[in-house]
């Protein structure tokens, strides 16, 4: 498993890319996007690999086309493992590219003449569970039977495995996924609902693919990196806990995590990180704590969101990542929501998530539905019943509505 839309371009005779391989946090292609929109109708977003194979593309000019291959680093390191004989890439992969088709499941030849894409050079596409190639450069020669993007990955590592259940993986910014049926408006489409979320596939097994949804949060654990790194005002992100906890409350003050704009369900790329309430009383324990609850403020957008696009309920959230392991987050993050949370034992449920894939591919298991089985939370904590979430969310919607258009040409931007 890696991160999805990250793209590399490479000499199919060597293997060695032939430019920088552009991640899909990237945003050099911005322009190329909004041509795309203006002159095609395409809405592609820079985080998608479509733009960038292009850019690339147009780099290495004087290279023949026939010799180069484009991917995402999932496809490029299966291409490298099997020593050129497999140039794949699965379904949850493809689907986040921007050249992929969710009605007909294969590549769209519309949008690879949009963006000057020769279809050769694409990998061919294929299920997340099952043999895709054999790893001839590893020792007995193994083969690989199963590829999947990291966030689905997580969904499986976590057990979410049917409608009902999303995960929230917390790093440095933080991914809501979760399965819907297929008569759900985010089926088939890779497409931004009106509440911000965008359609994905969760997996491919048998030839049949999952839906899924997934809602964005551009940073989520960078801002107590930022406390800690910049500001200076904790000296680890486990103290981010403890100085939280030492006071009742933030005495008022909130704090909006958008260092990099704000993602679902707003997509206000000029929205700033925003103190309200601050007064001559704060102090470094309410500023802390109100970082914290603003993080989980909007973990519980990414469930609103996701609910009102996907058109399904979530009844339990499950979390992993670094801020997974911070106790008066999850709390909070329980109060927000009005949900039970679970905490996953693992702080990596990307690679707990291939991993059971791996079992499916080698018969050890046999479906991705019965990976649910494995799940064993090593904490749940409950919303507290006397919390008033209705203020405490009413309140966080206005301190958001400071927080955005603070650079306007940024916020213009809609991809």
């Amino acid at each position: 498993t890696t991160q999805r839309a990250s793209t590399i371009v490479w000499d199919r005779s060597s293997g060695e890319p032939v430019g920088p391989g552009l991640s899909w946090q990237d945003l050099r292609t911005v322009g190329e996007c909004m041509t795309a929109r203006s002159e095609h109708g395409v809405t592609v977003a820079p985080n998608q690999s479509a733009t960038k194979a292009q850019w690339l593309l147009q780099s290495v000019e004087s290279a023949e086309p026939n010799n180069l291959c484009i991917g995402t680093v999932d496809s490029w390191i299966t291409w490298m493992l099997s020593r050129g004989e497999s140039h794949v890439t699965d379904h949850t992969n493809a689907a986040v590219t921007g050249w992929y088709d969710p009605q007909d499941a294969s590549w769209s030849e519309h949008l690879c003449d949009v963006f000057n894409t020769p279809t050769s050079m694409l990998p061919q596409i294929v299920d997340s569970v099952g043999e895709c190639a054999i790893a001839h450069s590893l020792p007995g020669a193994p083969p690989i039977v199963a590829l999947i993007g990291d966030q689905q990955a997580s969904l499986i590592g976590q057990g979410c495995v049917s409608p009902g259940l999303a995960k929230i993986t917390f790093g440095t910014g933080g991914m809501l996924d979760t399965v819907v049926s297929n008569d759900s408006p985010l089926a088939q489409t890779t497409r931004r609902g009106d509440g911000g979320c965008f359609g994905i596939v969760a997996w491919a097994e048998g030839g049949q693919r999952t839906f899924g949804a997934e809602s964005i949060m551009l940073a989520a654990g960078s801002n107590i990196d930022w406390l800690r790194d910049d500001l200076k005002i904790i000296s680890s992100s486990a103290e981010s806990h403890d100085i939280a906890s030492s006071c009742s409350s933030t005495d008022g003050v909130m704090f909006v995590p958008a260092p990099l704009g704000l993602g679902t369900p707003h997509w206000d790329y000029g929205a700033r990180s925003t103190f309200v309430g601050l007064t001559r009383g704060t102090t470094r324990a309410h500023m802390v704590r109100a970082v914290v609850e603003g993080i989980a403020h909007r973990g519980a957008d990414l469930v609103e969101a996701v609910r009102a696009d996907a058109v399904a309920d979530v009844d339990v959230v499950r979390v992993d990542g670094g801020m997974s392991q911070n106790s008066f987050f999850v709390e909070a993050l329980a109060n927000f929501t009005g949900l039970t949370i679970e905490v996953s034992p693992h702080t990596e449920g990307t690679t707990i998530g291939a991993g059971r894939l791996a079992l499916v591919g080698t018969h050890e298991m046999p479906t991705v539905a019965d990976t649910a089985e494995m799940w064993d939370p090593q904490v749940i904590v409950h919303p507290d019943d006397s919390f008033d979430r209705v203020d405490a969310r009413s309140h966080w919607e206005q301190a958001t509505s400071r927080s955005r258009g603070w650079i306007p040409e940024l916020s213009s931007l809609d991809f």
